[in-house]
């Protein structure tokens, strides 16, 4: 997956929990393996690695962030990734001492308890993280790539991205009226949640396997 792009930092630390937080609200409508390489070289390069600091990006100018997201086009667009990436050092700075992990402390390690603080409670203080898609499928990473042992994975939805709804569509479980519907997400779990009712498989763990099918062109399972 393009998150195996990273500097295998120990994944208890609270730099890994940066690591793989931060460039997740920048993951939209932009090619991800590139995203996480450029995320990979700017945390290694020793210039750049200082915006994973929320202390440090909230002491600086916004231009010398700018500068420093841009450098390894972490950031593609000037102002709005920016922005958003100042954002969240600003909210992680100023509520959790810079830590991402005291949110989950504060949490309970629950996830449905981080949707509902990210996405109902403090909405505006999480841009773009708390997106639905991005919200769930970042849980998902944080819970493969760290040592958070999160609770209540069954609550994560399958993070219907465009690979996702294109693999749902390729098996039949979704029509090509449908692709227009603004439905769409919440339909597509729905038709997930019913086939695999009674087994031991939860929506978020067929993320992986249809983004990867889908993005490998669909090619024969049995090849």
């Amino acid at each position: 997956m393009p998150e195996d792009a990273n500097p295998e930092l120990p994944k208890h630390s609270a730099q890994n929990y940066l690591y793989f937080t931060l460039p997740m609200a920048l993951n939209y409508q932009r090619n991800s393996y590139t995203l996480w390489e450029s995320a990979k070289h700017a945390y290694l390069d020793q210039e750049t690695t200082s915006i994973f600091d929320p202390s440090y990006v909230v002491s600086i100018e916004e231009e010398k962030l700018r500068s420093l997201l841009l450098k390894h086009k972490v950031a593609l667009q000037p102002n709005k990734h920016v922005a958003t990436w100042l954002a969240l050092c600003q909210t992680l700075h100023r509520d959790f001492e810079g830590d991402i992990r005291n949110l989950f402390i504060a949490c309970r390690w629950d996830i449905p308890n981080l949707l509902h603080y990210m996405q109902k409670e403090h909405k505006k203080d999480f841009p773009y993280l708390c997106g639905p898609k991005i919200c769930n499928y970042w849980l998902y990473v944080m819970s493969t790539y760290t040592d958070a042992e999160l609770t209540g994975k069954e609550y994560l939805s399958i993070a219907p991205d465009t690979h996702v709804i294109q693999a749902s569509r390729k098996l039949g479980l979704i029509e090509e009226k449908d692709l227009e519907s603004h439905n769409l997400q919440s339909l597509i779990n729905a038709v997930w949640s019913e086939h695999l009712a009674g087994s031991e498989l939860t929506l978020i763990d067929l993320h992986t396997p249809l983004w990867l099918w889908s993005r490998g062109g669909f090619r024969d399972l049995f090849e």
